[in-house]
């Protein structure tokens, strides 16, 4: 099995872990991560060096929390960004850009396009994502999608 160095190379994006900015160029974040799982078992992907202590927190206070397909009102209505709001402040310090807006896809079997995204806080993404690394809910990713081909990054 590839280690993960292998496969950002793979990727076109060996030197992305040294600062290369130039492996990043034309390339999403959301497509970048959407290719991790689709090299990577799920299972076994890092997002932060926080993940136990996000998905800890998060499955304390969302235990019924729908990871599968997401609803909008879990996380924009009113009363859920009422809970969402000092959840998400206790990682201030702790994860970087915590309150920055990211895309989620809301069904986890499918790729990120305009009609299966919603844009959440950074940290609302960690939370879903790493729980559906965990849960098995995104293996079904690496057999639908195979990672895109990028161009190599020149040191």
């Amino acid at each position: 099995m590839a280690n993960q160095s292998e496969i950002f190379e793979e990727l076109g994006l060996g030197n992305l872990q040294n600062g290369c900015s130039g492996g990043m160029s034309k390339v999403s974040a959301d497509q970048l991560g959407n290719d991790l799982l689709c090299a990577l078992d799920p299972k076994l992907l890092r997002l932060t060096q926080k993940d136990n202590l996000i998905y800890e927190e998060f499955k304390k206070e969302f235990p019924d929390f729908k990871l599968k397909v997401l609803e909008e009102e879990e996380l924009k209505s009113p009363a859920a960004k009422e809970k969402w709001r000092p959840f998400c402040s206790k990682f201030e310090k702790e994860i970087e850009d915590f309150s920055f807006a990211t895309l989620v896809r809301l069904n986890c079997e499918e790729d990120y396009t305009e009609e299966n995204t919603i844009l959440v806080t950074r940290i609302q993404f960690f939370c879903i994502e790493i729980s559906r690394n965990r849960e098995g809910l995104n293996d079904s990713i690496r057999n639908k999608f195979k990672p895109k081909p990028r161009t190599k990054c020149k040191a």
